[in-house]
Formats: structure tokens, sequence, C-alpha cells
């Protein structure tokens, strides 16, 4: 008997940690992009945001994105101070162990980090969408050596921690939508490289694959 309350309790415990830790985490990552935009933007002295024209596929990618973002911090930061929030999210019990929640929360961790890091390395060079103007020079070094959408490829993975952190019908909705949305919107930027860079862009897919 000693043993399946030990099991019962670390859940708790890691449950209560990755409650408190998914509002932080999600309060952080709006902080980043928000003071992200306007500092880089004063820097760059360039609109940093390129959604695209209302209603073409790019637009609508940046619009479901934004959607999904604000509704998961609301739910994580609503489960944080009303923990009976859990009740509607369809949560999976099988998934419930402590070990599965705490890898979420660790390829949480790595996929905010490694954006945080590609962000710093682009400096002024970031954009978010496509912007009709630029890029001015094709980034094939660095993280890009090794994928053509290593930020692309750092969300995927903190989608599928929060997945893992939170195992629910709800963060299965957005584990899916936001990897279609992902996928959507890299073959659009991608179609816009092809057009900027044309031989450059060939070559460099070649050499370096779409995520990995």
């Amino acid at each position: 008997m000693i043993e399946p309350i030990n099991v019962a309790e670390n859940t708790l415990a890691v449950e209560a940690f990755t409650r408190g830790y998914l509002a932080v985490f999600y309060t952080l990552v709006a902080a980043f992009y928000t003071i992200r935009i306007i500092v880089g933007k004063r820097s760059a002295h360039a609109e940093l945001v390129h959604p695209g024209e209302r209603y073409c596929a790019s637009w609508w990618n940046h619009m479901t994105f934004r959607a999904f973002r604000v509704v998961i911090w609301l739910v994580c930061v609503c489960r944080y101070f009303f923990p009976a929030t859990d009740s509607v999210l369809g949560r999976f019990t099988l998934l419930n162990h402590p070990e599965i929640i705490l890898l979420g929360d660790l390829l949480l961790a790595l996929g905010f980090s490694t954006v945080i890091v590609i962000h710093t390395t682009m400096g002024n060079h970031w954009r978010s969408g496509i912007d009709n103007t630029g890029p001015k020079k094709l980034i094939t070094h660095g993280f890009f050596r090794y994928s053509r959408n290593p930020i692309f490829l750092a969300v995927a993975c903190a989608q599928v921690g929060f997945f893992l952190a939170l195992p629910s019908v709800f963060t299965l909705i957005c584990l899916l939508v936001g990897l279609y949305i992902l996928h959507r919107q890299v073959l659009c930027e991608e179609s816009h490289l092809l057009r900027m860079f044309q031989q450059d862009y060939v070559n460099y897919t070649l050499k370096t694959g779409r995520w990995l």
C-alpha cells in the first residue's frame, strides 16, 4: 500500500508544480514576443510582423496561431487560480504520470530556450511572416545549417511538450492544429524564399532538410 500512495503523492506534487509552471511559462512567452517585437522594430526601423494580405494563407496561419496562443495562455492562467478548470479540458488519465508530465515540462523549456537563442543570433534579420521586401540574404549558417526552419522546429517541440505536460483533449487539439499551421506556414515561406533566391535556395534545400 505504501508504493501506490507514494506514486499518487508524487503525481499530485508534479501536477501542482506544472500548474504554476505552465502559467508562468506562457506568460513569459507572451512577454518575450511582445518585447522582442517592440525593441526589434525600434532597432531595425522596420516592421517585424508580416501576416500578409487579409484572408491569404499566411494571414490565416497567423490569425489561427495568435488565437490559440491567447487561448492557451488564458487556460493555463485559469488553471492556476481555478484548478477546477481541468474538468472541462478532457484530461487523459492514462498519460497522467510524473515522468510524462516532467518530460513535457522539459520539452517546453528546451523549445522556448532554443527559440530565444535563435532570435538572439538572428538579430534584426528576424521577421514573423513573409516580408515582401526581404530577406536581403539567405541565412544558411548556425541553426539554419541543420534545419531550414529551426524556430518552427523548436516551437513544434514545445507544442509536444505542452501536450505531455497537460495530456488532454484540449492540448491534443492545440498540438494537431499547431503542427498543421506550422507546416502550412513553412510552405508559404519556402515559396517566398524560392522566388527571392531561386537557385541559391534550391541548392540550400538539397543540403538541408525542411525540419532536420
